[in-house]
């Protein structure tokens, strides 16, 4: 799969869940690229933006889109990398931060993993 045509996967993941893909296009792809090469070397398209630590209960929460990202999206209006933005981020009705913290890291620091 291309990482163009994963766009489109992509999208259909952001319908379902009511949000948006990130308006700018080069990141999108870019977050494409990564999580097929994440997908090709671990079987499963892990956040390219996450460390994967080698425990599997720990990095399944970071298999895209991450358990967080709901969160994120509601509070900062887009997921942690950037792929996943609200409506009203995508709609230009609200300006996309360029940086949010890092909840996985929070809780990996914060629990032991």
């Amino acid at each position: 799969m291309t990482p163009e045509e994963y766009v489109e996967v992509l999208s259909k993941v952001a319908e379902r869940r009511g949000w948006a893909l990130n308006p700018d296009k080069d990141i999108v792809l870019e977050l494409a690229r990564g999580l097929l090469t994440n997908r090709e070397r671990y079987g499963i398209a892990y956040c390219p933006c996450r460390v994967i630590v080698g425990d599997r209960e720990t990095d399944r929460k970071i298999v895209c889109p991450c358990v967080y990202a709901e969160a994120d999206i509601r509070e900062y209006g887009r997921c942690y990398c950037g792929l996943y933005v609200s409506r009203d981020v995508a709609e230009g009705e609200r300006e996309i931060p360029k940086v949010i913290p890092d909840r996985h890291a929070e809780a990996l620091f914060t629990s032991g993993r």
